[in-house]
């Protein structure tokens, strides 16, 4: 409508009215897409562009990377330290990455001994996975604040994975080498899980499908770290009571362990449940200093040998030797594998983006997949199991003023003095406090569960996702509550496709603006012209609403023409529609089945006698509808850039537009007068307009 042109107002009875025209004075002529093409566009580099194949394009780039330049960008690219450590402020930022790197390699030390409990493996693989894995990820990782090694939701994960794989014999007395022997065979499948992580993270680089973290939505996240929170608590039960119970696996593990606990309560240790309760108590202000003085306070009371309490033991001096998992488990081990790498990928590119957002730094999706799948893999070569960054240790780090990749490197320096020197010192460190440290580590994915509310006043839906996503995870277990989760997000994503309205707009009063009706009562409206908004994809999931909404608003009934429906006021008169504009600017892609309806549409419209134009659809969409016979049923003088535009044609058109004067004393009718003479009517009047 803003092509309007010679309008003009007359004054009510006994005054001169000041009204100003309601469609506005002249301005430029209604733009088509091929018209725009012309005046604006490429015409001579685009139709070249666009005949070139895409395998042409991608091996000129891949020739382009084979130079000179392009090979030192793209080394520059996957090693994230040539780019940021020539710019490296060493006396502003060295000070603060060593604090925040040895305060970390401290907190590794305990933490990672516990979480190697959590995969039911030796203490000192939990040491090997604080190394290496952080050593790796400094030299390949784009997230500067981020700290990587051993994860609990991971560890967790990996003991279920193991425990099945390799059961406790069920007579469960074992001697010294049969017990080596199993945890040998823990330890190659722990790792062989960490391999096939990594693995299917270097794939997913190679496909460069960063994207993929977009799925895992943040309450999916926050309601898996919470919900496996949960898991770790119970499964630290029996280490806390010093009972010893095999782990339970499947569905309801959490449940079978509980009443496992509650069975076997009457047969706790009163010592190590003595030990469990002050390290529970000490754990908050001094967990570090509190995994010192139970050692001591283990070896002079002799707490091992007196009341059986167990005991980490003895720690090798230095490194394993590199072994390949064994590739005949890899089979059995991908259905593990695979959420594993999800979670992992997952937590560490949400705690990233959340810190690079915090102090304005970009973070590279496919590069973390790199990162991550390199550190799973090669560290597996030294039996470690799977790792992922941290939420505790992240957050410690920035808080002790880590500003870089490089104090990866100090939490590293403290980690290697223990494996090569200061193992002894935890010979006598009871389990019972590694469990401790465990649950204590869980208190800041508990503490997740406080933004429930305000989840809850935000979006019903991300409530909804968080809720069933946990309870998913409580009940079943880690890998099975996160396909829930995400099968259930991408089920409301599609129920919100679904569900979506198709808008008539009408126009603001003195400006080019186009509105929803249902916004204001004061939007005005062209009788015979109907605009209409459709904010949704259009693909074979939203076809079938796609045709009964639109169906609903131009009158097109099975049997023919019907009335058409309006968003006016109740007492309005539909009247049939002459020209229809559809405002595609919220379609952001179109697929096959969505292509054919449109056509279809314009099929209906035309036998309907309705003149249908398209308005602001993008160029993927366009292409999309080209292809799919639209210009079969439409001319391209039918496609226009903005719904001003198309809106203005259909008044040209019609030839209605020629004097607008106010009827009478009511400011609410606007004439029309024109071979078809109409009015222009306001959603608030009470009646439905005259036509003169």
């Amino acid at each position: 409508m803003s092509g309007l042109r010679g309008a003009r107002t007359c004054p009510g009875p006994g005054e001169a009215s000041d009204l100003k025209s309601p469609l506005g004075a002249k301005f430029r002529e209604p733009l088509t897409e091929s018209r725009f093409q012309q005046l604006f566009g490429d015409a001579e580099q685009e139709p070249e562009l666009l005949a070139e194949p895409r395998w042409s394009r991608l091996w000129r780039r891949r020739a382009l990377a084979c130079s000179g330049p392009g090979a030192w960008r793209l080394l520059m690219a996957r090693l994230p330290p040539l780019r940021w450590l020539p710019h490296y402020r060493w006396r502003a930022w060295l000070l603060g990455d060593a604090v925040a790197g040895l305060t970390v390699g401290i907190v590794h030390v305990p933490q990672g001994m516990a979480f190697a409990l959590l995969t039911s493996v030796p203490p000192v693989f939990g040491l090997y996975t604080s190394f290496f894995p952080v050593l790796i990820y400094t030299l390949l990782g784009t997230g500067r604040h981020l700290s990587t090694g051993t994860f609990a939701v991971l560890s967790l994960m990996t003991g279920s994975a193991v425990e099945r794989l390799v059961p406790e014999p069920l007579s469960g007395n074992l001697s010294g080498i049969e017990r080596e022997q199993l945890d040998a065979q823990r330890v190659g499948a722990a790792a062989a899980v960490a391999f096939g992580s990594g693995a299917l993270m270097l794939g997913m680089f190679a496909l460069q499908l960063g994207v993929l973290a977009t799925f895992l939505s943040e309450p999916v996240v926050k309601a898996l770290t919470s919900g496996a929170a949960l898991h770790v608590l119970v499964s630290q039960l029996p280490s806390l009571l010093g009972v010893p119970l095999p782990r339970q696996i499947g569905c309801f593990a959490l449940f079978k362990t509980l009443a496992a606990v509650m069975t076997a309560l009457p047969r706790s240790s009163p010592a190590e449940l003595t030990i469990s309760a002050l390290s529970l108590a000490l754990l908050v202000p001094v967990k570090e200093l509190n995994v010192l003085l139970a050692s001591v306070l283990c070896f002079t009371s002799s707490l091992d040998t007196r009341y059986n309490v167990q005991i980490v033991g003895l720690l090798p001096r230095g490194f394993p030797q590199p072994l390949l998992p064994s590739l005949a488990e890899l089979p059995r081990i991908l259905a593990d594998s695979l959420p594993m790498a999800l979670v992992t990928f997952a937590v560490s590119a949400s705690l990233a983006s959340i810190y690079a957002d915090k102090y304005n730094y970009t973070i590279d999706s496919n590069q973390e997949l790199l990162a991550h799948g390199v550190s799973n893999l090669v560290s597996s070569l030294f039996s470690c199991f799977p790792n992922s960054a941290t939420l505790a240790t992240t957050s410690l780090l920035v808080d002790a003023g880590g500003n870089t990749q490089l104090a990866g490197l100090f939490s590293c320096l403290v980690v290697l003095s223990v494996l090569l020197w200061l193992g002894p010192l935890f010979y006598y460190l009871p389990k019972a406090v590694l469990a401790c440290i465990n649950i204590s580590s869980m208190r800041q994915m508990f503490f997740q569960m406080r933004e429930l509310p305000q989840l809850w006043r935000t979006s019903r839906v991300d409530f909804a996702v968080w809720t069933v996503t946990w309870v998913a995870v409580v009940t079943l277990s880690v890998d099975l509550g996160l396909a829930v989760g995400v099968v259930f997000s991408m089920m409301t994503v599609v129920c919100r496709t679904q569900r979506v309205q198709c808008l008539a707009l009408g126009l603001a009063e003195g400006t080019e603006l186009y509105r929803p009706l249902r916004e204001s009562h004061k939007l005005l409206q062209v009788p015979g012209l109907c605009i209409l908004s459709y904010p949704a994809p259009l693909y074979f999931g939203t076809r079938g609403q796609f045709r009964r909404i639109l169906d609903w608003h131009l009158g097109l009934g099975e049997g023919g023409k019907g009335a058409p429906k309006t968003d006016g006021p109740p007492g309005a008169a539909a009247e049939p529609v002459r020209v229809a504009v559809l405002d595609c600017s919220g379609v952001t892609f179109a697929d096959a089945a969505g292509a054919r309806e449109v056509v279809q549409l314009a099929s209906r419209c035309r036998d309907a006698g309705i003149h249908l134009l398209l308005a602001q659809c993008n160029a993927s969409v366009r292409g999309t509808l080209t292809q799919a016979g639209l210009l079969d049923r439409v001319t391209p003088e039918q496609l226009f850039v903005s719904v001003q535009d198309a809106a203005a044609h259909a008044l040209e058109r019609s030839s209605v537009v020629q004097r607008l004067a106010q009827c009478g004393s009511d400011p609410v009718i606007w004439c029309v007068e024109g071979p078809s003479e109409t009015c222009v009517r306001r959603a608030t009047a009470p009646e439905s307009p005259d036509v003169m």
